[in-house]
């Protein structure tokens, strides 16, 4: 899974708490390495997976990652969260969108949702592939 946000010291709370749960993570500082890690191959996208990322522009980031042909699920993470961000967020494509702050508990199970639905992407997928 991966953890995009520039601030660093949420980061290592993000890797810490994902960790616990035996689950691997990457992070990244930005939008724009994450694009560029997974154009370059350093993105491990072929695990099942989901991202966790903050709000900040989460709609554009959102449709650059379809531009880029990723399908991977995101959580958004907000300090100030409203409705109707959550509801931008949510058509973005969204899985979660939490506030802060938020139960820990309440990230990993929209990390586990969020990794099921990817599973059940890929799933999809290969059985398309295979009827080709």
């Amino acid at each position: 899974m991966f953890v995009v946000n520039d601030d660093i010291s949420s980061c290592a709370a993000l890797k810490s708490l994902v960790r616990s749960v035996g689950l691997r993570v990457e992070l990244f500082g930005s939008s724009r390495e994450f694009l560029q890690g997974a154009a370059t191959g350093c993105a491990e996208l072929a695990d099942a997976g989901c991202q966790v990322h903050p709000e900040k522009a989460g709609s554009i980031f959102s449709a650059k990652l379809v531009a880029a042909n990723i399908h991977v699920p995101i959580i958004f993470i907000a300090g100030h969260g409203d409705i109707p961000m959550s509801v931008r967020a949510k058509k973005a494509g969204a899985v979660e969108f939490l506030t802060k702050p938020f139960r820990d508990q309440d990230l990993l199970d929209a990390i586990q949702l969020a990794l099921k639905r990817d599973v059940t992407r890929r799933a999809q997928e290969a059985e398309v592939a295979i009827l080709r």
